[in-house]
């Protein structure tokens, strides 16, 4: 069994491809590098280069690639490399793959629940509408649209939308650590924005349900089936790391003046995110309450 993995260097597809090829599957990782080395294959997805031998007959492939949202602060350069990457990059691919002269079975998309904007209190699952915002209208929703013609073509189309990711190998818990081990760690804003959080191995543990299940195709939340506001978040990892929490919270504008529009949309923003496709077909997660996967990740 043959996968193909863009941005396999990744937190999330480093985390794949070993579990994958733990099972016993042969994974192609698409690589912007020549020379390429062994169960790799060259793509410019920038240049829409991408031979369709490179995924012919492979079971199934995991589109992970993009360029980083969280780690520079927001300008209009940035906001265009996180759009462009993503909708020329699943463009790229998805040409490739309808081009194959034997296509593969499905097509596992990634995505984000940024889809969905600022959803305040109110849950959302997979039937909920786009919300508003940058993240929201110029990246995923483009993003989303580029997987159609492989759904036209008879692929399973299958779009991970994924949530805040708790790992200590990468994502944003290393980089707050430091401070909530030092007792300064603090709501940020309002701390009532909920964040909908996985930790990385519940998310493997998922996209691999996702694969095996010719069912499921459309959006997917990749989240915990119990999102917390931003100061039950703060509050729980201070106490995983014995650690006071400050009374106070950080406030919205001295965020914005560090991170510019990143706080406004990554941080600031909630998205109260249900998985309820994922719950439906009866997927386990090993970690549903944050105390227990804040525990079992650090």
């Amino acid at each position: 069994m043959t996968i193909i993995v863009t941005g396999s260097s990744g937190l999330l597809g480093s985390a794949l491809t070993e579990a994958l090829r733990a099972e016993g599957a042969r994974v192609v990782r698409l690589v912007r590098r020549e020379p390429h080395g062994p169960d790799e294959a060259f793509w410019n997805p920038a240049e829409g280069i991408l031979d369709p031998a490179a995924v012919d007959g492979a079971r199934a492939v995991v589109h992970l690639a993009g360029a980083g949202i969280g780690d520079r602060r927001w300008n209009a350069d940035v906001k265009r490399e996180i759009a462009r990457s993503r909708i020329e990059g699943t463009r790229t691919l998805v040409d490739a793959l309808t081009r194959a002269d034997a296509r593969p079975e499905a097509l596992l998309s990634g995505s984000a629940i940024g889809f969905y904007g600022d959803t305040g209190d109110r849950e959302v699952d997979e039937t909920s509408p786009p919300g508003e915002g940058f993240l929201a209208r110029e990246v995923v929703v483009p993003w989303e649209a580029e997987t159609e013609p492989a759904r036209q073509a008879g692929i399973r189309v299958a779009l991970l939308r994924t949530g805040l990711v708790l790992s200590r190998e990468g994502g944003m818990l290393p980089r707050i650590l430091p401070i909530f081990k030092m007792g300064l760690g603090a709501p940020l804003g309002s701390g009532r924005q909920y964040w909908s959080w996985i930790t990385a191995d519940d998310w493997v543990g998922a996209v691999l349900r996702v694969m095996r299940d010719p069912g499921l195709s459309g959006p997917v939340n990749l989240t915990a089936p119990h999102p917390v506001t931003n100061a039950e978040f703060t509050k729980t990892l201070a106490q995983a790391v014995r650690r006071p929490a400050m009374p106070l919270a950080v406030p919205g504008f001295a965020l914005r003046a560090v991170v510019g529009g990143f706080a406004e949309e990554g941080v600031l923003t909630g998205q109260r995110v249900i998985p309820r496709r994922l719950t439906e077909v009866g997927h386990t997660f090993r970690h549903i309450r944050l105390g227990d996967a804040l525990s079992a990740v650090l």
